[in-house]
């Protein structure tokens, strides 16, 4: 490392099970980061389960370290107090950024916070319990004088609005885009026998109610009625909305023509990614939007809610709908099957443009930034 190196320790967490939205920021920044010359980086990882994990899955040239306290104890000491210090782990460091809300106190380090969306604050009734916690801690963190990265200006904007940052300790980078398949043998990114030759509408996240797949549910039954063939794959972890999807499924005319497929590894999400003829995103709110540019990144056309974040990051390269209007949201759908070649054409276009956009060049560039800044500024 260079001797005057800027000493960065990363909340690695994300990295341990399966793979999140947060754990694919988390890791495209983390390996492009390690590549700079003035850097030198330290991860840790807020979990007593996975501590011994974390070092398998970082890349080459960042330390792992050690963290004597599981999590759930850790966010209740930071709660109400500011111990204990990063450093107590991570050793005499430059800079501390905790990559999803939290971020510990310090004894001298400068503090940076990654704040995905402000879903806790606009949406309570959208989040489980630890997530309603994190605006508490944020503003902790704030208090010791923390900056913060968000994703995007959308995220920026409500910071500033909702939690009374001043704008100067507010920064806007935006997350890079990877598309997986490029790496994948062919062969392992064959699709599910059941949906080969099969046209089929994608979505892809956690079965959460923000990303209202019940709506989906609900649009497909007047998607499915105007084409006979078509079938809605619905791709993701469980969670805390499962009761509402299969409420959505019962009563669904067409439900047998759902595919749930649970969460899915790399080699199949690409699979699906590629053979999707309509990418389906229609999210009640957002702070940035990775599956819809992953799908454009895969030459899909994606169909889209004007929520949060999500018209900024796909601009005109997606079809928006408002949220919550499943009738729009299927005849957006409908319009994009049954397009000619020249619009599709023209669609998965302007897609590849938009993604092209997105590197985790830019936004290790825009982080490295942000932590001389912070550092600068005595945060």
């Amino acid at each position: 490392m260079v001797s005057d190196a800027l000493r960065v320790a990363i909340d690695a967490t994300p990295l341990l099970g399966a793979p999140t939205g947060v754990g694919t920021f988390v890791s495209g920044a983390l390996g492009e980061l390690a590549s700079r010359a003035q850097l030198e980086l330290a991860a840790y990882a807020l979990s007593w389960r996975g501590r011994t994990g974390l070092a398998g899955r970082l890349p080459a040239g960042v330390a792992a370290c050690r963290v004597p306290l599981p999590a759930a104890a850790m966010l209740r000491l930071w709660a109400h107090v500011d111990v204990p210090p990063a450093e107590w782990w991570a050793g005499p460091v430059d800079v501390v950024h905790g990559t999803n809300f939290v971020v510990p106190p310090t004894r001298r380090a400068a503090e940076v916070v990654t704040v995905h969306d402000l879903t806790p604050v606009r949406f309570p009734e959208l989040c489980t319990r630890t997530s309603l916690a994190y605006p508490g801690l944020v503003r902790r963190a704030l208090r010791r004088g923390a900056m913060v990265h968000t994703p995007s200006e959308t995220v920026a904007a409500e910071v500033i609005d909702l939690l009374g940052v001043p704008p100067d300790r507010v920064r806007a980078v935006p997350h890079g885009v990877s598309w997986p398949s490029r790496h994948l043998p062919r062969a392992e990114r064959a699709l599910p026998p059941a949906l080969r030759g099969v046209p089929f509408i994608l979505a892809l996240g956690t079965v959460e109610p923000r990303k209202d797949l019940p709506g989906l549910v609900r649009a497909f039954d007047a998607v499915a009625a105007a084409d006979g063939d078509v079938r809605l794959v619905i791709a993701g972890p469980a969670g805390w909305g499962e009761a509402d999807l299969d409420r959505a499924l019962a009563d669904a005319a067409h439900a047998g023509r759902v595919c749930r497929m649970g969460w899915v590894d790399a080699a199949v999400r690409a699979a699906l990614l590629e053979g999707a003829a309509v990418f389906a995103y229609p999210s009640r709110y957002e702070g940035f939007g990775l599956p819809p540019l992953e799908a454009m990144a895969a030459g899909v056309p994606v169909v889209a809610t004007r929520a949060g974040a999500v018209p900024e990051v796909l601009d005109a390269a997606a079809l928006l709908v408002d949220a919550g209007d499943a009738d729009a949201l299927a005849g957006a759908i409908v319009s994009v099957l049954h397009a000619s070649e020249g619009r599709r054409a023209a669609m998965i276009e302007a897609g590849h443009r938009r993604v092209a956009e997105f590197t985790w060049t830019r936004c290790a560039e825009g982080l490295e930034s942000l932590y001389r800044d912070a550092v600068a500024c005595g945060c």
